[in-house]
């Protein structure tokens, strides 16, 4: 299809700013930007927020629209442009000396993109209906249709985490959008209790003798909940939590919680405390790690449950080895029961965006890095198990294996860090 000839006229005025030139006019001028302002900035030329109006429902105007929160951090019209499809707030990006690793890498501009239902991007009123992942990569299609405007070459989207099942899901619903994906640590869930996590947590991850210390500090603490209870309950009470189910639960959640939190952030055995600690370490460690308001009425990670229990699936806990100790007596569905307002009960968990994206993997062989640590919990239900995969010639999947959940590309060593830059570097060229 030819571009219209007003567009090529713009795009190339765009090229033609000037070194240290305001470029704030510009950004005004784009349909739909509003709230444009200079941010504090100590690594790129330009940096500002703004918002972009979007369609709550893209497929029925009348539903209205609301502001979505967007961050720039501009380099040069000329240079690659990474669009960060982050999946909860963007305050991060706020920071004076906020840099995506891509962005330091190759020299490129940034547009971080709050998800809708986080942060300032919250529709009001709040319809949850409109809460799914198909809608937020609307937004993000938007975004790129009006940022290409000014950053007409080459782009990459990426994100961490829920961030990147994101830019996973983004390539499946609009695969030429962007010329590269990189998804770091991006889990593929198939139900709301996956099913992978448990068996890796007990049986694969790490070495046995890490394992059986963990475990073995979960069962302590297990052993002395009626002593370690009063430290708990006091603890919840100044930080202010109330919870949908019993306090005496709640303390076996973040237990369970704990292994899981453990691997997933990759913490030193030797700061786990052994079985002969005081109940003081204990707790100390406990809390650390799995602060209860992660289950409580006070959650910042509604909109994340919401889509948990529709369509981006979780994982679920093996109450086996400590079920003697446990008040509990199954956490099945715990998500529904524990972090689920009433008004969410009937949520049911549909499997059609994970059927639809393993079917796009298949069938395709998009220009994407998958980056995953080896001792993380969600890679237990990433990629890298499809072996499908292993025939693709662009599609690469990297998996470092001591790496937790903060893996990045900067966390490989040599010769396969500078293998997945240049593979990137092939790409935008």
């Amino acid at each position: 299809m030819r571009r219209p000839i007003g567009l090529i006229c713009f795009l190339l005025l765009a090229l033609t700013v000037t070194a240290g030139e305001d470029i704030s006019a510009r950004l005004k001028a784009l349909p739909g930007i509003s709230g444009v302002e200079p941010l504090e900035n100590e690594i790129y030329e330009q940096k500002y927020v703004m918002y972009i109006d979007q369609q709550t429902d893209p497929k029925d105007p009348e539903a209205g629209t609301f502001r979505q929160r967007v961050i720039l951090c501009h380099v040069g019209f000329d240079r690659p442009t990474i669009i960060v499809t982050e999946g909860y707030f963007a305050e991060y990006a706020l920071r004076p000396k906020y840099q995506d690793e891509l962005s330091r890498l190759f020299n490129a501009n940034v547009i971080c993109v709050e998800y809708r239902y986080f942060g300032k991007s919250f529709p009001e009123p709040c319809n949850w209906d409109y809460l799914t992942v198909e809608n937020s990569l609307c937004d993000l299609h938007h975004v790129n249709r009006t940022f290409r405007q000014l950053y007409p070459g080459k782009w990459i989207a990426t994100g961490i985490s829920k961030g990147g099942q994101t830019t996973m899901f983004y390539r499946v619903f609009y695969p030429d959008d962007v010329d590269v994906s990189v998804p770091y640590v991006a889990p593929l869930n198939k139900s709301l209790e996956d099913g992978r996590h448990e068996p890796f947590i007990g049986k694969e991850v790490s070495t046995p003798e890490n394992r059986r210390h963990v475990q073995d500090f979960q069962l302590e603490v297990l052993k002395r909940k009626a002593r370690l209870m009063p430290l708990f309950r006091k603890h919840c009470e100044e930080k202010g939590y109330t919870f949908r189910v019993p306090l005496e639960e709640i303390y076996d959640y973040v237990v369970l919680e704990y292994s899981f939190a453990v691997w997933q952030w990759g913490t030193p055995m030797e700061k786990i405390p052994g079985t002969q600690a005081t109940d003081e370490e204990l707790f100390k460690s406990l809390i650390a790690l799995c602060e209860p308001d992660y289950f409580s009425e006070q959650t910042i990670y509604t909109s994340f449950n919401v889509q948990a229990a529709r369509e981006l699936g979780y994982y679920g806990y093996d109450t086996k080895p400590f079920r003697k100790y446990l008040s509990i007596k199954t956490a099945k569905d715990y998500m529904h029961r524990v972090m689920l307002a009433e008004q969410f009960k009937n949520l049911k968990f549909d499997k059609t965006l994970y059927k639809k994206t393993r079917r796009f993997l298949k069938k395709n062989d998009p220009s994407m890095i998958y980056i995953y640590g080896g001792i993380d919990p969600w890679g237990a239900s990433g990629v890298a198990g499809l072996k499908f995969l292993k025939k693709k010639k662009n599609l690469k999947v990297y998996v470092y294996p001591e790496g937790s959940h903060a893996t990045r590309i900067s966390t490989f060593p040599e010769p396969r860090r500078t293998e997945i830059i240049n593979s990137i570097r092939q790409w935008i060229q």
